[in-house]
């Protein structure tokens, strides 16, 4: 072989190689790219250049940035990824007489006390980790995990009963093709979420179901609400927010020892903040919004409220991970809204959420030491790559991390490339079927 040859091959090699440095973030550009084409010029980005940070919770508060779908062609995106049922999913809903009646339930279904829910998700947590092999390690995706514990764990705060297996594989086969979709990892498929739409709406319509909305709300709409609300958003946020948690530990052994619920609260609300499960919140204005600054943010306005760039200024700005930091910052000091903004429509599960998190935590760690050298981004399309360890078994090694962590980095060429095409397709897909502009079209006719 000729020496330009082999100069070429060499070359050709060191090209490659660089691929995990430099291709996955070039395609999550193009990506925003391709959306934003698809999309249009539509929203308001706050923090930005008309918003500063100092006044994102003044906008997010106002009473009139209370538009949720209606009027953003963004909004058929998100009905097309929630799809089906998204016109009943509480998020999404006008404010008015049918938002404050499914917004009420939502609230009896959550007002669980602490030790409840804590004795509910330990119990669910333990029956999951039961079935994996005892006294070896467990190569696990930390999202997969525990998934089938907040499906346990929302069926059963819907029809105080434990959930079957079988309605188990329903909630999560729905909830893993959803969180699919949304990071563009692969394309939605309806009939893994016609099923459990079906199991729900069998269950009101046998007078079995603990929880129905009121006439004139009919079954299938209670069904579609039941679906979006816990077997869909709780059930997705929630896996999201443990494999967040623990793969933060997991790359941080030192954490793990010795945890009290302090120290678990501590790591919840970094892991938080470093990566929030809501990425942008979209909502429109229903009359103009005049800030101190003199600019005017006029009716019909889509608002694009970021959550990662807001939680990045402030007395917590950096990105680096220090559980510590709550030592001696107080939440409300800092630009930390893990759960939203009190005055508009924030998370309704803010109150439960943390001690089912701390109790699905501590419970894991109870049992396993965790460990993992993966990357750790806010959207985790990777779903959290993990070794669990128990008690007297040697743990993974460093060959065996490094090894991981090579896996990881070249799947997140391949991972980023499936996403880029997948997620153009869904934008474009989403804009040609309309879910939402045609269904207040037709509401109005």
């Amino acid at each position: 072989m000729s020496a330009p040859v082999v100069l070429g091959v060499l070359v050709a090699l060191g090209v490659v190689g660089t691929l995990p440095r430099w291709l996955p973030a070039t395609v999550v550009r193009l990506r925003q790219w391709v959306f934003a084409k698809v999309n249009g010029g539509e929203g308001i980005p706050v923090p930005g250049p008309l918003v500063d940070v100092e006044h994102f919770e003044r906008v997010y508060a106002d009473p009139v940035a209370d538009g949720r779908s209606r009027g953003a062609g963004l909004s058929d995106l998100f009905w097309y990824w929630l799809s089906p049922g998204p016109h009943m999913h509480q998020e999404h809903l006008e404010p008015g007489e049918r938002y404050r009646v499914v917004a009420g339930v939502t609230r009896r279904v959550l007002a669980v006390r602490p030790q409840r829910a804590a004795a509910l998700v330990t119990a669910a947590t333990r029956r999951v980790l039961d079935e994996l092999p005892a006294g070896r390690i467990h190569h696990v995706r930390l999202r997969d995990l525990m998934m089938p514990v907040w499906a346990e764990v929302f069926h059963e705060l819907i029809f105080d009963e434990e959930c079957p297996p079988g309605v188990r594989e329903l909630i999560v086969g729905n909830a893993t093709d959803v969180a699919a979709a949304l990071k563009c990892t692969g394309l939605r498929h309806l009939d893994r979420r016609y099923p459990l739409t079906g199991y729900l709406r069998g269950r009101v319509e046998a007078g079995t179901c603990p929880v129905t909305l009121p006439a004139p709300f009919t079954a299938e709409e209670t069904a579609w609400y039941l679906h979006g609300a816990f077997g869909t958003t709780a059930v997705v946020q929630m896996s999201e927010a443990m494999a967040h948690v623990l793969l933060s530990l997991a790359t941080r052994p030192d954490l793990q020892r010795c945890l009290d619920d302090d120290a678990v609260d501590r790591v919840v609300d970094e892991t938080l903040r470093v990566h929030p499960l809501f990425g942008v919140a979209h909502r429109i204005t229903s009359a103009p919004i005049v800030l101190p600054t003199g600019v005017t943010l006029a009716t019909g306005s889509v608002l694009l409220f970021n959550y990662l760039a807001f939680q990045r200024s402030g007395p917590a700005a950096d990105d680096r991970f220090d559980p510590d930091r709550w030592r001696t910052l107080r939440p409300r000091d800092a630009h930390f809204i893990p759960y939203g903004v009190t005055a508009n429509r924030a998370c309704p599960a803010r109150g439960v959420a943390p001690v089912m998190l701390r109790a699905a935590t501590r419970e894991v760690l109870r049992r396993y030491a965790l460990a993992s050298s993966v990357a750790h981004s806010r959207s985790l399309p990777s779903r959290g790559p993990a070794y669990l360890t128990p008690a007297g078994v040697a743990g993974p090694g460093r060959l065996r991390l490094a090894a991981m962590r090579f896996r990881d980095r070249w799947a997140d060429v391949g991972r980023s490339i499936r996403q880029l095409v997948l997620g153009a397709w869904m934008v474009v897909d989403a804009r040609r079927q309309r879910l939402c502009t045609t269904y207040f079209e037709e509401a109005v006719r």
